[in-house]
């Protein structure tokens, strides 16, 4: 199923917001400054002075946490006092905190109004000090659950001693995450909210929706905030924006993350407004008044809905109530398990992809591609082609020659048509064996040696994994002399506006891209490809181009994980972890987006004091979260020109795995229970309490047949954390199959419960295929898989028939969660693997 957001897909020269139908408009209005309640953060996972989760109290544990009721959700109203909804059966609800304190502090919101007919509200983000406050919370049935863990797993636990503290890490001070949050502070405000005459409230979307669900939960904050009908609320892509700057990159697993604030802010802002606009035409106090059901309604009985208040509440500049986002214990959507507001639309086919819009003029085209990776055209004739029915023109680009045709199947008929003969490109002559060899030959030294500790050692090599979405690469451009518009699935729009007006030679305000809906990502569309080719087309061929990669073009010319070589070395002595040191050396991943426009992006190719902007983005994600002494980790870039990219969670999707398989065998190297041996070591509580949850609800250590074993995964980034635990049956070892999974989370607030145990699942599945069967040969400088057909990503028949799902109570504000389980499913996998059949595995995926 290809997924997307439901709204309608702007036309040819259509750009968002759509221009509304005439009325009172007013114009020149200054900012109005408005003091909120702080946001209901209570910082990241495990920081000191923000307790999370309590642990469950598990054998040889000190904690006593209890059981926590959920209180049911109050009716959808403002004025009634709602305690937070339970999500559903498997997450635990609680009360949540509102502490002022958190990684940025207490927030504060510039509401400002435009001109028009409809009431628009931009919302801006502040930095002030605060006091902290922190919150507990227990996990429910902390006796049951405790008592299915194993006497092994407490004996092992208790007899761990004392952990010796380890150093942190960049990433747990200032992760990826803040980062791009604070790059985005300054053009925060830009994010713009409507009220229509019709009752619709339309949130612009500057981010892409490419299956992830993003469009739901921002209508669950939306409608949240408004006390509207989710049905009430639309949320269209905003086309690329270059007055956002940093701002409208979809990546990093910082969309939530990032937009949580100003959504909830534009959204209490404009209903303040709308209550302040029917409290002066009923001339009542504003404060006697509640919303509801997109309505303000009196006590008296009157009900005026959002549509016909809305060019009222345009002409309010002071609310006379607060426009303060809700307190979480007045939350009645966010939380609920809430299914997709464009499911009818993408089951019914009404919803639209790139190759689904009909632009006018915009013929098919395809292009014929080298036979090696970045090859380079020698001869060309097109006489045959040129002849077939329906071919419109042949037109030869830097990548390849395209094909243009009345319809696909004519074009891709011709294109086979053409008689071609390329140059070898760059890396012809190159396959697995020697990328290995190169990435072992960049490592650095280890730093300490083994002297008189004991010690562990592990290399670990991971190949070149393809991002293959479901839907294809495919982007409409319609170049004409003095513009261009084009249409495509945009992680980063506008540093591709940039870069293709810089190629067609026109001023950057001269190029419109329209953000489509797409059918997958996982990284792969933060890329441009095909829209800057169907740019170079349409110039070339004087006329609209509709251009499609086949799956083989991705397969085979697209971006990849890059392959990796790991070294990991562990130092013990007296039950305790000395040190621990990690190596990485990659095929050079390519960050040239950036942070979404050109600025960032070239700084990519650059390097401050020796260090990389790319070894600055390792230095930002990747940590170690236990106690192991001394932790150092060093990335080492193979600069070899082959297409990658980000990759979902990309590098942790290979460090933190090397990490995890190392945690396993460190554990029975010292005998010790490999869940106890993590818990002993974990910074933080929060990330005990999702250990102790994944393992009591597993039922961890529990007996199996022989040929199947219990693994673990932890992971803990973008503010998040997630733990693993798979049953994974070797009994064939050319078949193995993963036939449970338990999973536990803590993403701070879920807005959507659904949404979330969908990235969850989808990780699992990533996780068994990297681990288990999927991955991309080199073969003497081009890529050997060509399709699904021999890229061998998990089926249905090798995803397991029970996963379970755990989401801990609400803790703080959002977490990243899209790429957060791939490293811990990944992991799980790995170590049940080996534990089911003695094995170490050390390359990956396995069967190869």
């Amino acid at each position: 199923m290809l997924n997307g957001v439901r709204g309608p897909v702007p036309g040819p020269g259509l750009s968002c917001p759509p221009e509304p139908a005439p009325s009172l408009r007013l114009e020149g209005f200054p900012p109005i400054s408005t003091s909120i309640a702080p946001s209901d953060s209570t910082g990241r996972p495990g920081d000191a002075g923000h307790p999370r989760p309590r642990p469950l109290d598990l054998p040889g544990t000190a904690t006593d946490a209890g059981p926590h009721g959920t209180p049911d959700a109050s009716p959808d109203t403002t004025t009634a006092g709602t305690p937070d909804a339970s999500p559903d059966t498997t997450t635990a609800g609680t009360p949540d905190a509102r502490p002022d304190a958190g990684p940025t502090g207490r927030r504060r919101f510039l509401t400002y109004l435009l001109a028009a007919p409809t009431l628009t509200i931009g919302a801006r983000l502040g930095l002030d000090a605060a006091a902290p406050a922190t919150a507990q919370a227990a996990v429910p049935g902390a006796a049951q659950a405790a008592a299915q863990v194993t006497r092994a797993a407490a004996a092992a636990r208790d007899a761990a001693p004392p952990q010796l503290l380890g150093l942190p890490g960049i990433p747990d001070v200032i992760d990826l995450g803040d980062a791009m949050i604070l790059a985005g502070l300054p053009t925060s405000h830009l994010l713009v909210l409507e009220i229509t005459p019709a009752g619709r409230a339309v949130l612009y979307l500057p981010r892409l929706e490419v299956g992830q669900g993003l469009t739901t939960a921002i209508a669950m904050m939306v409608a949240e905030e408004l006390d509207a009908k989710l049905t009430d609320v639309d949320v269209p892509l905003s086309d690329g924006r270059p007055e956002l700057l940093f701002n409208q990159l979809t990546g990093g697993s910082n969309s939530v993350r990032s937009l949580y604030d100003p959504v909830r802010g534009a959204a209490a802002a404009a209903r303040a407004r709308l209550v302040t606009a029917a409290a002066r035409r009923w001339n009542v106090p504003a404060g006697s008044l509640r919303t509801a059901d997109s309505a303000v309604l009196a006590p008296d009985g009157r009900r005026a809905g959002y549509g016909e208040l809305a060019a009222d509440a345009a002409t309010v500049i002071l609310p006379a109530v607060p426009g303060t986002p809700k307190p979480p214990d007045r939350l009645r959507l966010v939380g609920t398990p809430t299914g997709r507001i464009d499911a009818r639309d993408i089951v019914t086919g009404r919803a639209k992809y790139a190759g689904d819009l009909q632009v006018p003029g915009a013929v098919p085209t395809v292009v014929a591609r080298p036979t090696t990776v970045n090859g380079t055209l020698k001869s060309l004739d097109a006489s045959a082609a040129r002849a077939m029915p329906g071919v419109l023109g042949v037109v030869q680009i830097p990548s390849g020659v395209a094909v243009l045709a009345e319809t696909f199947d004519q074009a891709l008929k011709a294109r086979d048509a053409l008689r071609t003969s390329w140059n070898p490109g760059p890396v012809a002559g190159l396959s697995d064996a020697d990328v290995k060899d190169r990435l072992r030959a960049a490592h650095l030294p280890f730093l300490i040696p083994p002297l008189l500790t004991q010690y562990v050692d592990g290399e670990f090599d991971f190949a070149f994994v393809n991002h293959a979405p479901m839907e294809v690469l495919t982007a409409i451009a319609d170049v004409r002399p003095n513009r261009a518009e084009l249409w495509f699935a945009a992680q980063s729009p506008i540093v591709a506006q940039q870069t293709i007006a810089a190629e067609l030679g026109l001023p950057q305000s001269a190029v419109t891209v329209h953000v489509v809906r797409g059918g997958g990502s996982f990284g792969r569309r933060l890329f441009f490809d095909a829209a800057l080719e169907a740019a170079r087309i349409s110039k070339a061929a004087g006329r609209p181009v509709k251009l499609m990669w086949t799956r083989n073009d991705d397969m085979r010319h697209g971006r990849m994980r890059p392959a990796s070589h790991h070294r990991v070395r562990a130092t013990y002595a007296l039950g305790q972890v000395l040190s621990w040191e990690h190596r990485a050396a990659t095929v050079k991943t390519d960050l040239g987006h950036g942070l979404g426009e050109a600025l960032s992006a070239a700084g990519f190719s650059l390097s401050v004091a020796g260090l990389s902007l790319a070894q600055a983005f390792f230095l930002l994600t990747e940590k170690n979260p236990y106690n192991v002494g001394i932790p150092t980790q060093l990335l080492a870039e193979l600069p070899l020109d082959v297409h990658t990219g980000s990759w979902r969670s990309v590098y942790s999707g290979s460090v933190r795995v090397a990490d995890e398989i190392m945690m396993d065998e460190l554990a029975r190297r010292m005998g010790q229970d490999e869940v106890a041996f993590r818990r002993a070591r974990l910074r933080g509580s929060a990330g005990r309490a999702v250990l102790d949850t994944v393992a009591a609800k597993g039922d961890w250590g529990r007996p199996m047949p022989p040929g199947q074993a219990q693994g673990i995964g932890y992971h803990d980034e973008h503010g998040s954390i997630a733990a693993y635990l798979v049953e994974l049956d070797a009994s064939d070892r050319a078949n193995p199959r993963v036939t449970k999974a338990v999973i536990a989370a803590d993403v701070g607030r879920v807005i959507n419960p659904k949404g979330l145990e969908a990235q969850l699942t989808g990780a699992l599945v990533d996780g068994i295929s990297v681990i288990l069967q999927a991955g991309n040969h080199l073969d003497n400088g081009a890529f050997r898989e060509g399709s699904y057909g021999d890229f061998h990503y998990a089926r249905q028949r090798h995803t397991p028939p029970t996963v379970e799902i755990h989401l801990l109570p609400p803790s703080g504000s959002p977490g990243g969660a899209g790429e957060l389980g791939v490293p811990a499913a990944s992991a799980a996998v790995a170590n049940a693997y080996a534990r089911a059949t003695g094995t170490s595995p050390r390359s990956f995926p396995i069967d190869f």
